[in-house]
């Protein structure tokens, strides 16, 4: 939400004092939770952990308050978010970085991983450059890809507390086409998008996911988090404003080496 909003304020979009004020109470609220479990983004049944991305997600939100203070002169305590941005980032650095696997897994203490990593150069936690980043991506590529597209996170696991095998997750696979992009592999960026957009059913609506065997779609119908997922990637394709270039600021560098 706050990331939205700072989006918005980027756009051009006015703002007022009564939603500047509801986001300080948000961000002082999140600084008194930020580091106790959930059940991550996709709201699984397993128990709650400490998932990588929510860590990630939490240290957005500071960024984006700290952001929005010095660009857009608001007033906020932003050397405090600056310290709670730093010591986020430093834990998820420690705790949700696997160094045997060279990259990111789904939370702290495991080894599994999960298409939700794939935002995190999306959303500017580390430079598309970075090491991290690309073994992050890599181990994805070979771990959660079935036949090009992108599942979640192996249900075989047990993370989610239900029984095992679901279809790829089209957002997800979207996602994997924005980090071509940020990586400037554009030719694969390009084939994937091309394949999603084949799975459109005759007017041109996307489900949650996809049986590759079974050549149909699955789940939801019509879900607007691919469509969502769907108009990023195509922006980020043709222009260099895109979101995933915004958010991933590549001029700015990590605040922790690998």
């Amino acid at each position: 939400m706050l990331d939205a909003l700072y989006v918005a304020r980027k756009a051009g979009l006015s703002g007022n004092a009564a939603s500047w004020k509801v986001e300080c109470a948000l961000i002082e609220h999140l600084e008194t939770i930020w580091d106790q479990p959930d059940d991550g983004i996709w709201e699984v049944r397993g128990g709650r952990k400490h998932f990588t991305h929510s860590k990630v997600m939490a240290w957005v939100a500071f960024d984006r308050m700290i952001r929005s203070a010095e660009e857009f002169g608001l007033d906020g305590p932003v050397a405090h978010w600056r310290d709670v941005r730093e010591v986020i980032h430093r834990q998820v650095c420690k705790e949700g970085f696997d160094r045997a696997q060279n990259c990111f897994v789904q939370s702290y203490g495991v080894s599994a991983l999960d298409a939700s990593l794939l935002l995190l150069p999306i959303v500017g936690f580390l430079p598309p450059s970075d090491p991290r980043i690309r073994g992050t991506l890599a181990a994805i590529e070979r771990n959660l890809l079935r036949d090009g597209f992108v599942l979640r996170y192996h249900t075989s696991a047990g993370t989610d507390g239900l029984p095992p095998g679901e279809g790829v997750f089209l957002a997800c696979s979207f996602w994997l086409a924005d980090n071509y992009i940020l990586q400037e592999r554009y030719e694969d960026a390009q084939k994937l998008f091309k394949r999603l957009l084949s799975l459109r059913n005759d007017v041109g609506l996307l489900a949650e996911e996809y049986d590759p065997c079974a050549k149909r779609q699955l789940g939801n119908f019509p879900q607007a988090f691919s469509h969502l997922a769907l108009i990023n990637t195509a922006h980020n394709l043709i222009s260099a404003n895109g979101t995933a270039h915004l958010r991933s600021d590549r001029d700015r560098g990590p605040t922790e080496t690998p």
